[in-house]
């Protein structure tokens, strides 16, 4: 997926403009000034002669602003994508255009935004000759969202550097933060390698499911599960029953938004390594012809996107998936979880992306996990906290290190009851570090699928 530019960008000049000594005239100044009074004490007669030198400070400022190049000839061309992934470095490109030549001159250029990348606003530089300069502003952005970019603002000094010239202009463009998924169609070919074509053959894999596909030869090392009496005895010979992997399941995503999904880790919010993983199972289910829906819950149930099938609903997933947003309220499992499943008519596979901390808020999220899993299977994912994981490793080289390891450790105990009680009522539990959450997920759907749960 590629970045598309706005299309027809037209030239702007800046619309504000303001002169700025430097300290390089304040310094000047401040040396003429003492010596223009040591000259008048001592000159005598001579004494008018003193002001040359603060004279010198004014005649060399305006040879330096001649000398600039007037902020009026500069057109600036801007060029944003309209879309940019979470964690990649996109580059916003910038071209100077000057109307008149003038000396080589270093231009500064820095964009003020607000959104997921307000933290670390994109800056450049370059050497402007008078003809062109082409700059490229980097931009990594650190969460989803949208980045509004309020003002461009450039700087530049005179050739003697006693002048400086500063001037802004407003933009008012948007750009898209997305999730990264530059890497997510590579993951997900390596389970449908069974569907690949050898020449013009085609190669169907069955045996996998619950749905009846035929009848074939019995043959040694057939589960004698699948013999079928009736039409053995009928036929005089053993038949064996074959079968495909069922398809149109519906399988929900279900993302818990509040104020722990915030927590970095890897660099990235806990939310969008849940959304990544979400949207590989998502793409791996489309393409097996399952139908994905989702949700986002926090204090109360905030969307629900209506399960779909057909690649191209892939889209729809992002748009909202991308539309999440980080909230600093704590998280009600009881009222997210119970409206979630009163939108469910048919059974489903729920997938719930969430975190807990404490076993007391943990207690209501096992609960109602429990209710989900009496009609729909449950797939509760969470990420262990590298923190802790880090401080139950470490050395003991001193108390205060042990401490800590023993501290961790009780938070793992917790955190391991909190999960067998869930496996105990029928949840599936996933608890692995972000990089490997992804293929978890798709581990566990593969088996749901197989064993025929849903």
């Amino acid at each position: 997926m590629t970045n598309l530019l706005m299309p027809g960008p037209q030239p702007i000049t800046l619309e504000r403009v303001r002169l700025r000594p430097t300290l390089k005239l304040a310094g000047l100044f401040a040396i003429s000034v003492p010596l223009a009074a040591i000259f008048l004490v001592t000159s005598g007669s001579y004494w008018p002669t003193s002001f040359f030198f603060p004279a010198l400070c004014l005649i060399l400022l305006v040879a330096d602003l001649s000398m600039t190049a007037p902020p009026k000839t500069l057109q600036l061309n801007l060029l944003c994508p309209d879309r940019i992934f979470l964690g990649a470095l996109s580059e916003i490109s910038l071209t100077v255009v000057g109307r008149i030549s003038y000396r080589p001159t270093v231009i500064e250029v820095a964009a003020e935004i607000e959104g997921p990348a307000a933290g670390q606003p994109p800056r450049g530089q370059g050497t402007f000759t008078g003809a062109m300069l082409k700059l490229k502003l980097p931009l990594t952005p650190a969460r989803r969202g949208t980045i509004i970019f309020k003002r461009l603002w450039l700087r530049y000094c005179g050739p003697l550097g006693l002048c400086r010239v500063c001037g802004w202009l407003n933009t008012d463009r948007s750009i898209d933060s997305l999730q990264n998924i530059s890497g997510l169609h590579q993951s997900a070919l390596m389970f449908f390698r069974h569907e690949a074509n050898i020449g013009q053959k085609d190669q169907p894999f069955f045996g996998e499911g619950s749905e009846f596909d035929c009848l074939v030869d019995y043959a040694a090392g057939m589960d004698n599960r699948f013999i079928d009496w009736k039409h053995s005895a009928r036929h005089h010979k053993m038949l064996a029953k074959e079968f495909r992997q069922e398809k149109n399941h519906q399988i929900i995503l279900g993302f818990d938004t509040g104020r722990l999904m915030s927590e970095p880790v890897e660099g990235l919010p806990k939310l969008d390594h849940f959304v990544r993983a979400g949207l590989l199972l998502a793409w791996v289910s489309l393409a097996s012809g399952d139908m994905v829906g989702a949700g986002g819950f926090d204090l109360s149930f905030r969307a629900f996107l209506k399960p779909n099938r057909g690649r191209r609903f892939f889209s729809r997933i992002q748009h909202f998936t991308s539309s999440l947003q980080y909230r600093t309220e704590e998280t009600n499992f009881t009222a997210g979880l119970a409206d979630l499943s009163g939108r469910l008519p048919r059974r489903s596979m729920i997938v719930v992306f969430t975190e807990f901390i404490d076993t007391i808020t943990a207690s209501f999220l096992v609960e109602s996990l429990g209710l989900l899993a009496r009609k729909h299977i449950v797939v509760f994912v969470t990420m262990p906290d590298p923190l802790l994981l880090r401080l139950t490793t470490q050395k003991p080289g001193s108390l205060y290190n042990l401490a800590q390891s023993v501290i961790a450790d009780g938070f793992y105990r917790e955190r391991a009851i909190v999960l067998e009680q869930a496996a105990r009522l029928g949840v599936m539990c996933v608890d692995v570090p972000p990089k490997a959450m992804g293929t978890a997920i798709l581990n566990r759907y593969l088996t749901i699928k197989q064993r025929g749960l849903l």
